[in-house]
Parts: structure tokens; C-alpha cells; sequence
């Protein structure tokens, strides 16, 4: 009897690596967040892996800072170098296209091919580094200025960093590329501001951190003024939707609905309330939002 190589087993080892790294990035995103992954699930099979190597990348570093590093017993010291570690180690793979490490070596692999650089990801690490600056503090009130800078490395890059990806071999008029820029940081602002307020609970008990400027307890009137900001910016990105490759409108049409809807739940929601309950949205509201964008999107030309 006689055993033949598959396919897999015969491909060169980097490439073996690689799928295998793009396969624990994937994990990530289906054991952290059902938002995303079910959007995700709706790009074209093009974009589809690149975006979860992304979410993998920018979900371990969170985690960093966020109390598992704490929670493992790491000192505020080692949390620095931890993030350090994985900061250089991911631009020493943006470099050459290498990592040991499995999740930073898929995020290398889709940095290198969609064109993201450092002029992405030190911001994204700068404000993940902040988070730990400010882990000392009773509370940390972040004012307007730290909370814009926060935001953009935070959020607004990440946005960025998948427009890169949907845009990647596409021909873009200079100013169409500037209208969606806009919009995917809107994105990732919107994104960002409603979990402040959906988390308001454990950032403020557990983590010490204001994101959103407010010394003592946030009011219904603070609440109202960011559920404001946050429609307006997801209605600017949602003003270029048509612009975007087709194969990547459903996913994002998904993803604004659902958090239109976490935003009007969110208002709905007495400020006091926000401290002891995480808004969510019901997982048969997600996939009515799901089909609706995906039919919506079926409907349109190219």
C-alpha cells in the first residue's frame, strides 16, 4: 500500500506557513468579535483572509494592554516590553516578511501586499502604548487632543489599513481615494466611539481610562453629544459606500448597520445604566442586517 503527498504537503514550507499562520489569524477574529466576523464573512473571497490577518494583528496588541498581560502577573515594566516585543518584531516582518511569531507573520504577509507601512502601524502601537502610560492613574481623563490622537491610532488607522487592502490592484482617481480614506477613518472613529460608551463599565472600573472627556460619571447629556458624533460619522461613511470595489460594500454595509443599530440602542440606554450593562445587539437582529445589506448590495451595479 502506498500513500501519496497532497498538495499541501508538497507546497514549498513558506508557503505551508503562511496558510497555516492565515488559518490562527482567522481564529481570532471568530473567538473575539461575532460583529466582525460576521461582516467579514460577506467581503469577496479576495479580501476575506487579509482583513482577519489585520484583526488578529491589532486584537493581540490590544489584549497586551488591556489586562491579560496584567492578568498573567506581568508587571506594568513587562507589559511596556511585552508591547515593545511585538512591535518591533511586527515591523522587523513588515521588512522581511517573516515572523515566528503566527499572527504577526500573516499580518506581514497582507502589510506587504496591500502597501501598509509604519506610517500605519507606529500609530496604532503609540496609542496602545498610551494605554499603558496612562494605567497608573486613578482615571485617566482623556481631553479632546488625547482623545483624537488616541482614536486615530487606535481606530482610524485600522480603517486605513483595510481600505488598502479592498483597493489593492485598483485604479483610484486621486480624489476618490482621498473621499474613501475619509470615510474609512469615519469608520473606524464611529466604530471606536460607541464602544466607549458600550464599555463604559469596565474601562472606567477596571482600566482606569475616560476615553471620552468626562470627569465623574458620564450624563444622559453626555451620552446624547457622542451619540450625535457617532451617527455623523458613520453617515460620512456611509456617503462612499458607491465608491468602494463591489466585493467589499456588503461586509461594510453590514458593518455600518450594526452599529447604527448598537448606536440606537446605546441612546436608548439611561447613561447610569451604561455602567452596569454592555449594550448588545441580538445575534437574529445581526443576520437580518447581514441579508439586508448583502441583497441591497446585489441590487447595485458595478
Amino acid at each position: 500500500m502506498t500513500t501519496r503527498s497532497t498538495a499541501r504537503e508538497t507546497d514549498p514550507p513558506l508557503t505551508r506557513f503562511t496558510r497555516t499562520a492565515e488559518t490562527v489569524a482567522g481564529s481570532v477574529i471568530s473567538a473575539y468579535s461575532t460583529s466582525f466576523g460576521l461582516a467579514t464573512r460577506l467581503l469577496g473571497t479576495r479580501h476575506r483572509t487579509h482583513v482577519k490577518n489585520i484583526y488578529a494583528l491589532v486584537r493581540v496588541a490590544d489584549e497586551i494592554v488591556d489586562g491579560v498581560a496584567s492578568e498573567a502577573g506581568l508587571s506594568i515594566a513587562e507589559q511596556f516590553a511585552a508591547l515593545d516585543r511585538y512591535t518591533e518584531e511586527t515591523h522587523r516582518a513588515l521588512r522581511t516578511g517573516y515572523s515566528s511569531d503566527l499572527v504577526i507573520h500573516a499580518f506581514a504577509r497582507t502589510a506587504r501586499e496591500a502597501g501598509i507601512g509604519e506610517s500605519l502601524t507606529q500609530p496604532f502601537f503609540d496609542s496602545m502604548r498610551a494605554d499603558l502610560e496612562e494605567a497608573h492613574e486613578e482615571v485617566a481623563v482623556y481631553d479632546v487632543g488625547a482623545h483624537a490622537a488616541y482614536v486615530y491610532g487606535s481606530a482610524e488607522v485600522v480603517g486605513l489599513m483595510c481600505l488598502r487592502v479592498f483597493l489593492r490592484g485598483q485604479g483610484v482617481r486621486e480624489d476618490e481615494r482621498a473621499r474613501l480614506e475619509h470615510g474609512a477613518r469615519q469608520l473606524g472613529a464611529a466604530f471606536q466611539n460607541v464602544n466607549f460608551l458600550r464599555d463604559l463599565a469596565d474601562d472606567t472600573a477596571r482600566l482606569g481610562r475616560s476615553y471620552l472627556g468626562v470627569e465623574g460619571r458620564l450624563t444622559d447629556a453626555d451620552r446624547d453629544r457622542w451619540v450625535t458624533e457617532v451617527r455623523r460619522q458613520l453617515a460620512d461613511a456611509e456617503a462612499t459606500l458607491p465608491l468602494l470595489p463591489r466585493d467589499a460594500r456588503a461586509a461594510i454595509r453590514t458593518a455600518l448597520g450594526l452599529f447604527a443599530e448598537l448606536t440606537a440602542r446605546v441612546a436608548a440606554t439611561p447613561a447610569e445604566e451604561l455602567y452596569r450593562t454592555r449594550v448588545r445587539v441580538p445575534d437574529a437582529i445581526k443576520i437580518g442586517l447581514a441579508l439586508r445589506a448583502l441583497l441591497t448590495t446585489m441590487k447595485e451595479g458595478r
